[in-house]
């Protein structure tokens, strides 16, 4: 090949290789937010498929797929929401899958706050917790299964800021409007640490399993990058960013 040419061969090759790219929209539960964007960008690097990411309430999003809302893939932070849809024909219940499970924690942004056992719970020298809705996130409702196991739902509710998803009761915590939360490990761990702050991890017998389910919804069916997408997140790659976040599978 003349050295002319050989350019021209490069340039072909890399078309023939992205030009069947696809993109996808994905709706992602709040508590996924940090893994999945670097999930999407090593997504992008290794397949030339795009996902383009909203985050949120699974409860909420399962109310704007409902009513014809254009995402291919949902991420939920449950595995009832997927089930559902799958059940009424929103989604392709063949290609559910589980690709996490999520842990529960009290944390709070100050060192030394939040005790190795939760106990700062029974005291009553704080003034709010932030909890998300138990209604529209599971892990709002793990939280009050939590509480109500513990026997303190009484004592707690009166001082509970309810937080509309998993991602702003974690901002009530982080800003200090709330001194202790009931937050994702996700949202306070990164490569296998707490960033900041104290924590309890909360005992899984406490509360219903947080088994996280993917779906590919109707709009996504036929979709290059949604199948790809689903594949991907079962990669040793993914699993590797989704276990530096605390989950487990």
């Amino acid at each position: 090949m003349t050295a002319l040419l050989r350019p021209l061969a490069i340039a072909a090759a890399f078309f023939s290789l992205h030009a069947h790219a696809d993109e996808v929209a994905v709706a992602v539960a709040a508590n996924f937010t940090a893994p999945m964007q670097k999930i999407a960008a090593a997504f992008e690097k290794d397949t030339g498929h795009k996902a383009t990411l909203s985050f949120g309430a699974t409860g909420k999003f399962y109310a704007q797929i409902a009513n014809g809302a254009p995402f291919g893939i949902l991420l939920a932070a449950d595995d009832t929401t997927p089930e559902k849809i799958g059940k009424e024909g929103l989604g392709d219940s063949a290609t559910r899958i589980t690709y996490a499970i999520g842990q529960l924690v009290l944390w709070s942004k100050q060192p030394g706050y939040v005790d190795a056992e939760g106990k700062v719970l029974q005291k009553s020298d704080w003034q709010h917790i932030a909890i998300a809705n138990p209604k529209l996130a599971p892990y709002g409702l793990a939280a009050m299964q939590a509480l109500d196991k513990l026997g303190l739902t009484a004592q707690v509710r009166p001082r509970i800021v309810q937080g509309e998803n998993i991602g702003q009761t974690y901002q009530f915590a982080a800003s200090g409007n709330a001194p202790l939360g009931f937050v994702a490990l996700s949202q306070v761990m990164e490569n296998g640490a707490l960033r900041e702050g104290s924590a309890w991890v909360v005992p899984g017998n406490l509360h219903a399993p947080i088994r996280q389910d993917a779906i590919v919804l109707k709009p996504g069916q036929g979709n290059a990058a949604a199948a790809a997408l689903m594949q991907y997140l079962r990669s040793d790659k993914a699993r590797a960013v989704i276990q530096s976040y605390g989950y487990s599978f």
